[in-house]
């Protein structure tokens, strides 16, 4: 046709005739262009059940074409809990047993609770046994998650520190101790990386056992870096992360948004952890 006229009428059909390798990769390029953008829009009917393309908020997930979700999408949870959509199947295929399940990661746009990371005076045992693993994080996951998400929390293995070199000049160079070692385990609810926030280690002790897996920055942190700090209202906190800063202090992002290290049991702190869901 040399034209159109403007009150044509055109059925366009982009996928019917396409090979199932094709049909991926066209979906691949629709996860990657979400993941790339943020649009922020309100999805809590999604959540409720309201459905794209016959799915509703889960179904859009597991199945993998994440239909009409983008990075920075909020929803309000049952308890009032504002959740953002931090980043889509970005950690596809990582871990000791591959994660193989289409997810979505979740964060909390503000704080859910605030304590301190160990119950003594010391990083001794690392993040995997510290007190916010086996009881603050525990209580948030029975108490928000669960009345929230149910069985749609998604349980995958990651890679903690247990031990620390307390002898071994820290990062910053002010005191001693390091994190030494790390093991894999299963996993539901967990503090974020540095990385994971701010793209890359400035205090963490060792870039390597405090890391592990959490070595991607999430997406809404590259898009929208003033929600480091700040929720969708614009007030600002600070938080733990899971990083070893020394013998006695762990990693936090400070209210000012700079990373900084707080006291293990005599600074209790802001508890903003990630979660994905199926």
């Amino acid at each position: 046709l040399d034209y159109i006229e403007s009150n044509s009428k055109c059925t366009l059909t982009f996928t019917s005739s396409m090979s199932k390798a094709d049909y991926d990769k066209y979906i691949q390029a629709g996860v990657a262009l979400r993941r790339n953008t943020y649009r922020g829009k309100d999805i809590t009917s999604y959540y409720n059940g309201t459905k794209v393309n016959g799915r509703d908020l889960y179904g859009q997930i597991s199945n993998g074409t994440f239909d009409d979700i983008y990075v920075g999408d909020y929803f309000k949870g049952k308890n009032g809990t504002i959740w953002l959509i931090a980043d889509l199947d970005n950690y596809m295929n990582q871990g000791d047993t591959a994660l193989t399940k289409h997810h979505a990661t979740i964060i909390s746009s503000k704080s859910l609770a605030t304590a301190p990371m160990s119950s003594k005076d010391t990083t001794e045992w690392g993040y995997a046994e510290s007190l916010m693993v086996e009881d603050t994080l525990s209580k948030i996951l029975t108490s928000t998650l669960t009345p929230d998400f149910g069985t749609h929390v998604l349980e995958y293995r990651n890679l903690l520190t247990y031990k620390i070199d307390s002898t071994t000049p820290n990062e910053f160079r002010q005191e001693n101790g390091v994190a030494s070692d790390w093991k894999w385990v299963s996993r539901k609810l967990d503090l974020m990386s540095e990385v994971n926030v701010y793209g890359t280690t400035m205090i963490s002790s060792s870039s390597l056992y405090d890391v592990g897996i959490d070595n991607r920055q999430y997406a809404i942190f590259q898009l929208r870096p003033e929600l480091i700090n700040q929720d969708l209202d614009g007030n600002r906190y600070s938080y733990w992360l899971k990083a070893i800063a020394t013998s006695k202090r762990f990693v936090k992002v400070a209210v000012d948004g700079v990373t900084f290290v707080g006291f293990a049991n005599t600074e209790p702190d802001g508890v903003r952890p990630r979660f994905l869901i199926d």
